[in-house]
C-alpha cells in the first residue's frame, strides 16, 4: 500500500511538472500580455501579490469585483509566480496578469511601476519576496473575515497596514498581537463584496426556504480543524433530505479533502445523496462546486457554516445563521461576541436541523443588528465599497500629499 501511495505521488509530481512545461511554452510563444509593463500614465499603481497555485484561487475571485471598482480610479495589476496560475487568471480576471516567476522579475516590475500599493490576499511565505520593497505601502486584506487563529497571525506585523472589516477584527487583533498598534495600522472598510450584484446561476423553488451548507476544509493542523462534514454535515443532509420541505445549497470548500481522504470521501457522500433525491423532489439539491462565490447568500434563508470566513459573509445578510462547533478539542476557540451571539450547532443536534431550522425562520434574533455593525459597521447599499475604494486612493495619493 505505502509503494502504490508512492508510486501515486510520483507520477502526479511527473504531470505536474509537464504541466508547467507546456504552461511555460505557451507564455513564451503566446502570451506576451502576462509580461507587459505599461508606460507613462498607464502604470500600475495598486498591485495584488498573489503567489499560490491553482487550488487556492478562490482566495483572489472574490477580490475582482471590489478591484474592479478600484480600477475605475487607478491602473490595478494581479502579480502571479506560478505559470498554471497566470494562464488561468488570465483567462477569467477582468484586469491584467502579470507574471513574474523570480525575483529579478518582481524587481523589473516593482522598479518599472509607479506602485503605490500591494495588497496581500493571504500569507504566503513568497509575500516576503515582495515586502522587501520599501516603496509602496503592503496591505493585508486577507480572504474573509473569520474567527481562525489565522486572523491573528504574528505575520500581520511584516505589513504596514491591515485592511479589517470592522470594529471587532480591530479589537480581536488588539487582544491577540502584542507590540501592535492597530489605531494606527488598522483601516476598517466593512466587506466590499456584499455591495455587489451576483446574477443567479440556478433557480430554486421559491415556495420553499433554503439552506446553504457551506463547511469549510479539514486544515492542515489541529488547532485549525473546524471541518464539520463528517462530524455534523452528512446527518445534517440526510436530515433535511428526509424532510423534504427545503432546498439545499451544499457549498464544500474548495481546499476539503487536501490533508484527510476520509473528509473527501464524506463530502462525495454528500453529493450523491443530493444527486440522488434531486430527481424525485419537490425541493431543489444543488451541490455547489463552482468558482462563483456571492450568489449564495441572496438566495439562502438560513446557513450552515463552520468557524470560517463565510459565517462573517452570510452574517452581514441579517438571515438566521448557526455556527458549528468542533468537536475536536484541539480546535482553537476564540471568545467572540459573534461565537457567543449566533448559535451553535453541536454534532449531536444535527440530524434535527429540519426543525431547528424551522423555529429559526419563525424568529427574529434582535441581537444580530448590534453584531452586524460591530463585525461590519455600516452596511447600507454600496458604503462597504465606497471605505474600500477611499482607503485605498487615500494611500495611493499619501505620498505624493507629503511631497507637495
Amino acid at each position: 500500500m505505502r509503494a502504490t501511495r508512492a508510486l501515486n505521488k510520483v507520477v502526479k509530481k511527473m504531470q505536474a511538472s509537464l504541466a508547467t512545461r507546456r504552461h511555460l511554452r505557451f507564455i513564451r510563444k503566446h502570451a506576451a500580455d502576462l509580461r507587459n509593463y505599461p508606460i507613462g500614465a498607464g502604470r500600475y499603481k495598486v498591485a495584488v501579490h498573489f503567489p499560490d497555485e491553482v487550488i487556492n484561487a478562490y482566495q483572489i475571485r472574490q477580490w475582482y469585483d471590489p478591484l474592479l471598482a478600484l480600477s475605475e480610479f487607478v491602473p490595478v495589476a494581479i502579480v502571479v509566480r506560478t505559470p498554471e496560475t497566470a494562464i488561468l487568471l488570465r483567462n477569467e480576471c477582468p484586469f491584467p496578469i502579470h507574471y513574474a516567476p523570480a525575483i529579478e522579475d518582481v524587481e523589473r516590475f516593482v522598479h518599472s511601476q509607479d506602485l503605490r500599493v500591494v495588497f496581500y490576499v493571504n500569507q504566503n511565505i513568497r509575500n516576503f519576496q515582495f515586502l522587501r520593497f520599501n516603496t509602496p505601502k503592503h496591505v493585508f486584506i486577507c480572504h474573509g473575515e473569520s474567527e481562525k487563529a489565522y486572523m491573528w497571525s504574528n505575520q500581520l506585523k511584516a505589513y504596514d497596514y491591515v485592511f479589517s472589516a470592522g470594529q471587532a477584527a480591530k479589537d480581536r487583533l488588539e487582544q491577540h498581537l502584542r507590540n501592535f498598534d492597530a489605531s494606527a495600522r488598522c483601516r476598517l472598510i466593512g466587506r466590499p463584496q456584499i455591495d455587489v450584484h451576483y446574477p443567479l446561476p440556478v433557480a430554486v423553488n421559491d415556495k420553499l426556504p433554503t439552506v446553504l451548507y457551506a463547511p469549510t476544509w479539514e486544515g492542515d493542523r489541529p488547532s485549525m480543524s473546524y471541518g464539520s462534514v463528517q462530524s455534523h454535515g452528512e446527518r445534517l443532509i440526510e436530515a433535511l433530505i428526509r424532510d423534504g420541505g427545503f432546498n439545499i445549497i451544499f457549498r464544500p470548500h474548495p481546499r476539503s479533502g487536501q490533508n484527510k481522504k476520509s473528509y473527501l470521501q464524506a463530502i462525495g457522500r454528500i453529493r450523491d445523496q443530493l444527486r440522488t433525491h434531486n430527481e424525485s423532489a419537490e425541493a431543489q439539491y444543488i451541490c455547489d462546486e463552482s468558482t462563483h462565490w456571492g450568489w449564495q447568500w441572496s438566495v439562502a434563508d438560513i446557513c450552515v457554516t463552520d468557524i470560517s470566513a463565510v459565517a462573517y459573509d452570510f452574517l452581514a445578510t441579517g438571515k438566521p445563521l448557526f455556527v458549528t462547533k468542533p468537536e475536536s478539542e484541539k480546535a482553537t476557540l476564540n471568545d467572540s461576541p459573534a461565537l457567543e451571539k449566533v448559535p451553535a450547532l453541536q454534532a449531536s443536534s444535527a440530524a434535527d436541523f429540519a426543525k431547528i431550522a424551522r423555529e429559526a425562520l419563525d424568529e427574529t434574533n434582535e441581537q444580530l443588528s448590534d453584531l452586524v455593525s460591530y463585525y461590519f459597521g455600516d452596511i447600507s447599499k454600496g458604503a462597504s465599497m465606497k471605505r474600500f475604494i477611499n482607503e485605498t486612493l487615500s494611500l495611493v495619493h499619501e505620498n505624493r500629499v507629503a511631497e507637495h
